[in-house]
C-alpha cells in the first residue's frame, strides 16, 4: 500500500519522534511504501529513515522553494511547483492517509483531504494518529460540526483517529483489505 503521511518538518521532542519512528518501522516491515513531503529534516526524516530502515520504499513529493532539503537516495522523488501542486501529487500516489502531528501546512492538508472525502471525491482511508493526545482539541471540534449537522457524513466515515500506531496501520489495513 503507499500510505501518504502529512506531518512537521519540525525537530520535536521524544514524545513525538518515538511514535512515529514505530509507525515508520510498522509500515516499512509491512512493506508498504511511504509518500510524504520529501524532506530530509524534522519529523520527517525520522519517519523516512525508519521506513527505509525497515525495509520500506520512499516516494517524496517536495516543493520548488524546498527543495533544497529534499531527501536523496529515494526510490522516487517529485518536485511541485507550489504546495497546491504537491497536495495534489501526494494524493494521487497515496492509497491511505495518515496525518501525524504538525504545524498549520499538515492541517491545510489534513482538511483538503478530509474536505474531499466529505464531498464523495476519494475513498481514501484516512487516519488522524492522535500522538500525545495532539489533535484532541480537534476531535472534539469535529464531533461538534458533526453534532451541530456541518457535515452531511457521519464522522466516523470520514476519519478515523487512532491513538498508537499499531491502530493507525492496522486501520488502514483491513480498510484496504490488506490484513
Amino acid at each position: 500500500m503507499n500510505i501518504c503521511v502529512f506531518l512537521s518538518a519540525a525537530d520535536l521532542d521524544e514524545r513525538y519522534t518515538r511514535p512515529a519512528r514505530e509507525f515508520a518501522k510498522l509500515l516499512g516491515k509491512g512493506g508498504h511504501t511511504l509518500v510524504w513531503g520529501g524532506s530530509d529534516v524534522g519529523l520527517m526524516k525520522v519517519v523516512a529513515d525508519g521506513v527505509q530502515e525497515a525495509g520500506g520504499r520512499l516516494v517524496g513529493v517536495s516543493v520548488q522553494f524546498l527543495s533544497a532539503k529534499a531527501r536523496p537516495g529515494v526510490d522516487e522523488m517529485v518536485v511541485a511547483r507550489d504546495l497546491a501542486e504537491r497536495k495534489k501529487l501526494l494524493l494521487e500516489k497515496a492509497d491511505a492517509v495518515v496525518v501525524m502531528v504538525g504545524g498549520t501546512g499538515t492541517l491545510d492538508e489534513a482538511t483538503e483531504i478530509l474536505e474531499l472525502k466529505k464531498h464523495g471525491h476519494t475513498d481514501k482511508p484516512v487516519v488522524l494518529l492522535n500522538t500525545a493526545g495532539f489533535y484532541d482539541g480537534l476531535k472534539e471540534q469535529f464531533r461538534r460540526m458533526e453534532d451541530e449537522g456541518f457535515l452531511p457524513r457521519p464522522l466516523t466515515d470520514l476519519v478515523f483517529f487512532a491513538e498508537e500506531p499499531v491502530g493507525a496501520l492496522a486501520y488502514l489495513e483491513e480498510s484496504r483489505g490488506v490484513a
